[in-house]
């Protein structure tokens, strides 16, 4: 499981969309985002390209100070191992990476000898 998310952030999830085909794709990080909207697309403002999304069930309701949701989007960055393979992630991930084939609504993910291309020690180490 990410070290940086838990289940208690992703409590009013509905659904996961993605935007690419995810069998290339070893790892993909994930971040809470504050959006005006439960549902569609958010904004992206980051470096780098937007790979999915989370949409949230209709009786959440936003923040009551800032009007804004918390929704999970997952994206990579121009050194990812996608673009990059030999770069700085050819072997280990970033912190907030996980296996995209483990996310599922309200679960956060999960490392993997795949996403992580190490052992499993390894893994075990970081989680």
């Amino acid at each position: 499981m990410s070290s940086l998310l838990t289940e208690s952030d992703l409590t009013g999830e509905a659904r996961v969309v993605w935007l690419e085909d995810l069998d290339h794709l070893d790892y993909v990080r994930q971040a809470l985002d504050k959006t005006h909207r439960r549902i569609n697309k958010p904004r992206y403002a980051r470096d780098g390209r937007m790979i999915g999304y989370t949409e949230l069930d209709k009786t959440v309701h936003a923040d009551p100070d800032s009007g804004l949701y918390r929704r999970r989007v997952f994206f990579l960055l121009p050194r990812d191992r996608d673009t990059d393979p030999e770069g700085v992630y050819h072997q280990g991930a970033p912190g907030e990476a996980v296996d995209p084939r483990t996310i599922e609504p309200r679960k956060v993910g999960e490392k993997t000898p795949r996403s992580q291309q190490c052992t499993a020690a390894i893994i075990s180490a970081s989680s």
